[in-house]
Order: C-alpha cells, then structure tokens, then sequence
C-alpha cells in the first residue's frame, strides 16, 4: 500500500454489540450513483457497492441485485450489503455495511470502541489497523483493519481472515460508520499479496467511502 497508510497498529469486525432490534427489507433507495438510507432521523448516503456489474448499475431497483438485511431498535440502525447468493448464513467473502447509532460522544471515542470491537475476534499476534492520511479536526480519516486469522475458538471462521475499511461521519444527534470487509483464507498481514483482496482496491474503497458517505439530520 501507499505511504499514505500513516500506521499499522496491533492489537487493537465490526462485530457490534447486539441490541434488540426488528427486522424488515432494507429501507434503501437509489439516488443516482449513490444508495440512501433513511433511518432514526437520518439520512445516509453511500457509494453504491463497487461489485455492481455494468449490468446492475443500470437496474433501479438495488436492492434486487444484491443481499440486503436491515435491523434497527430506537438507538441503533444496521444496513448490510452482500453480493447476489451470499448471506451472512453463508461464508460471504464481501460485506458492504453502514450503522446509524444516536450516540452524543465524540467520532474518535466511537472510532477507538469500533478498533476494540473489532479486535476482540482476531488472533492478537495478527491483528492491525491502519489509518489513511491524517485526522482534519472533526474529520476523521479513513481507518482500515487486518486480521489474519480468527481466534480460534469462533469454529465457524476457522481458517479464514478478514480485511475491512470504515469512514465515519457524525451530525449533532447521531454517528454513522460506513465499512466493507472482505474475509479469505487466513493471512499473513505484513505481507499484502496474501491479502483476500488487493490493497489498492481497500484504498481505493476507503478514499470513497471517506469522500462520498454523508450523514444529515432528515429534512436537510
């Protein structure tokens, strides 16, 4: 990867607490090149996923090419993304993923619960983060994870890693994290050809998760 990854930090998916939640079809909608969500009196807008066949990017609806499941309670909204014929009852090899929480503290305190979150899940002698250029004040830059092999004693990872790239964004009532994880055969992180996927493509999503994902109070 480029100088621009500032970091490698060990020891430190987005596997989130759980919280009682209802379930429903995902409430997204296509606005152009851009998916959005509409969730806790918010409004999220995304990149579409960047598996879309040329195909898919011409269809309308969405959420019929690919896999879509959407939870939420009063404080949480999760909206997960996968490629056509995955589920998470499957092995998934991709993940598109965004989270809306009503949570009033700030973007680096949510940024540092989300690296421990994922952490917890990873064998520590193989677990990193990685941030892409500097924080801008309130503007956090784009933060990636490797783990090269689950602990050992998650039996349905067995043998498997995972690499993942998050943006965060926030307003005065909520915080949004935007990530893709992408999970292969287990890894070696310092040396990226054994990654399950390339590392200019992880830099590549995470610059437009960073520069495309927004979050705004419903009605603005």
């Amino acid at each position: 990867m480029t100088r621009s990854v500032l970091a490698l930090i060990a020891s430190l998916s987005l596997i989130a607490p759980a919280f009682a939640q209802s379930a429903g079809p995902a409430p997204i909608a296509r606005d152009g090149e851009k998916l959005v969500l509409d969730a806790l009196s918010h409004r999220l807008s995304i990149p579409l996923p960047d598996w879309l066949t040329d195909e898919d990017r011409q269809v309308e609806d969405i959420a019929a090419t690919v896999e879509a499941n959407f939870a939420t309670d009063e404080r949480q909204a999760l909206l997960e993304i996968m490629p056509k014929g995955q589920s998470r009852a499957d092995e998934w090899d991709t993940l598109y993923a965004a989270r809306i929480t009503l949570e009033p503290r700030p973007l680096t305190d949510y940024r540092r619960a989300t690296m421990v979150g994922y952490a917890q899940l990873c064998q520590p002698e193989l677990t990193g983060f990685f941030q892409l250029d500097e924080d801008q004040g309130d503007a956090l830059a784009p933060l990636g994870f490797v783990c090269g092999a689950f602990l050992n004693r998650l039996s349905n990872y067995a043998g498997r890693g995972e690499v993942a790239v998050m943006a965060f964004k926030r307003t005065q009532q909520g915080v949004a994290v935007v990530y893709q994880e992408w999970r292969g055969r287990a890894f070696d992180p310092s040396n990226p050809e054994t990654w399950p996927v390339p590392t200019d493509a992880v830099e590549a999503r995470a610059r437009e998760l960073q520069a495309e994902a927004e979050l705004l109070p419903a009605g603005d």
